[in-house]
């Protein structure tokens, strides 16, 4: 196998940009999802594409085979051939029967080693009359060349919620399949994924670069790519579906495929307000081993999964109540997401700086606002007079009702002693996550290396 190739590329003033570039090739078992057949195949994997190929018979030296029909036409009155039914052609069937120069050790077949059985007579192969008949020999020709750039791969088994251990499917945007490739070790078919996925997850880095390039400052794209979504009320990826996700402008964006084009950016499955939804990942068990983080981040982790089997997944917690639950493939993705959201909902906070909502206090219409700069406040609707102002820092607790009412509780600056404000929203759950967004990109705007610790990772990790 090809060892592989790391680039480092630096500018002034800046750490090295790490560029993971996987080059390798191998061989593999591809498994046809239809018929269950399954052939030997050589997979060569470059910076854009994993080609595959298939084991074949090539004349590498003479002129053209001479047509062996003489068989048929001294065979007499009646000839009998057995056949049988074969779903990939083999090789042997492409050559005329007793082709010279074809070294029997390297092609052999039951044609080839027991000849036509005509009217009960065995005819052997004729034997070699010139120097300048074909010579063939076995070679790994190109079957299928697949591009890497917003293809995906799996693990998973169609139709069920298992997770296969030594072999995936990798799709390619327009959903064709390679069908699954199967490896002799969990070892070597995760050391394939994560080379896989290194270079699926550059060229993506590259498509997000050249977007942002001519894009506005307010519609930049953090990150995007492909996870596998749980159907609501139900286990994590049970009966799931492949959908594309991106980080966008003040946007959370979830498509069947990816946006090709403006079209497409503007005609997505749903969408959600960054400052109102919350990221959640499930059974963070990374956090229990921060070396095991790092690692995660350097792209040095082995296993593809959990250590107790379970599927990586996160969910986004959205307005009313509702949430989308994705499957990821490997580790470093789910780590790539969690940095991605954090730093996507900061851009976006310090982008609007604030965000009003509507709502009832003591029976009365007022507006309740989020500020980046000086933390809460509440004003009446129609004489704009401010009724309450506290800062972030002044926020000691709340409870909800889970329906529409709030209990926020604050410490008075100079009294000390705590006050409450009920408040009664109808989107309580978005007013909640957007609380949220905004005490936390206030707590990161305190760590100066917040922005440049995110994009590293985020680089790295992908």
């Amino acid at each position: 196998m090809n060892p592989e190739g790391v680039q480092v590329q630096s500018t002034p003033s800046q750490l090295p940009s790490i560029c993971l570039v996987k080059s390798r090739s191998g061989v593999a078992l591809l498994c046809s999802g239809e018929s269950g057949d399954s052939f030997d195949v050589c997979l060569r994997l470059s910076r854009d594409a994993l080609t595959i190929q298939k084991l074949d018979v090539v004349c590498t030296d003479g002129s053209e085979p001479k047509a062996n029909v003489h068989l048929l036409r001294t065979a007499g009155d009646e000839v009998t051939i057995t056949v049988r039914y074969l779903s990939e052609v083999p090789s042997f069937l492409k050559l005329p029967l007793g082709s010279p120069g074809l070294d029997q050790n390297r092609v052999s077949s039951p044609l080839f080693n027991s000849g036509f059985h005509l009217n009960g007579n065995h005819t052997a192969p004729p034997p070699s009359l010139s120097a300048n008949e074909p010579k063939y020999e076995k070679r790994w020709l190109d079957a299928v060349c697949l591009p890497l750039q917003m293809a995906r791969v799996s693990r998973q088994r169609a139709g069920s919620d298992k997770l296969r251990s030594n072999c995936f499917e990798l799709f390619s945007p327009d959903a064709f399949s390679c069908s699954v490739l199967q490896f002799c070790s969990a070892a070597e078919s995760s050391d394939w994924l994560q080379a896989i996925a290194a270079n699926i997850g550059e060229l993506t880095q590259e498509s997000i670069k050249m977007l942002n390039k001519s894009s506005s400052s307010d519609d930049q794209i953090v990150h995007m790519g492909w996870v596998c979504e749980a159907p609501e009320n139900s286990a994590p990826c049970r009966s799931s579906a492949f959908r594309f996700l991106a980080l966008r402008g003040p946007y959370f964006y979830i498509f069947r495929r990816p946006p090709v084009g403006a079209t497409d950016w503007g005609k997505p499955e749903t969408t959600y307000n960054l400052c109102e939804v919350l990221f959640k990942v499930h059974k963070l068990w990374l956090a229990e081993d921060c070396w095991l983080q790092a690692r995660l981040f350097l792209g040095l982790h082995g296993s593809p999964e959990q250590p107790g089997g379970d599927p990586l997944c996160f969910s986004i917690l959205v307005g009313h109540g509702q949430s989308h639950t994705f499957r990821v493939e490997l580790a470093s993705d789910l780590a790539t997401w969690d940095k991605s959201f954090q730093r996507a909902v900061f851009l976006e906070v310090q982008r609007v700086g604030s965000k009003s909502y509507m709502c009832s206090s003591q029976g009365s219409v007022v507006s309740f606002t989020l500020d980046f700069g000086s933390g809460f406040s509440c004003s009446d609707v129609t004489s704009k007079a401010v009724l309450w102002r506290y800062k972030f820092s002044q926020l000691k607790g709340s409870s909800d009702d889970g329906k529409t009412r709030v209990k926020l509780l604050f410490k008075n600056a100079d009294s000390n002693q705590i006050e409450m404000k009920e408040l009664e929203f109808a989107n309580l759950t978005a007013v909640l996550h957007c609380i949220h967004s905004f005490i936390a990109a206030k707590v990161a705007s305190l760590e100066p290396g917040f922005l440049c610790g995110q994009s590293l990772a985020t680089h790295i990790s992908s």
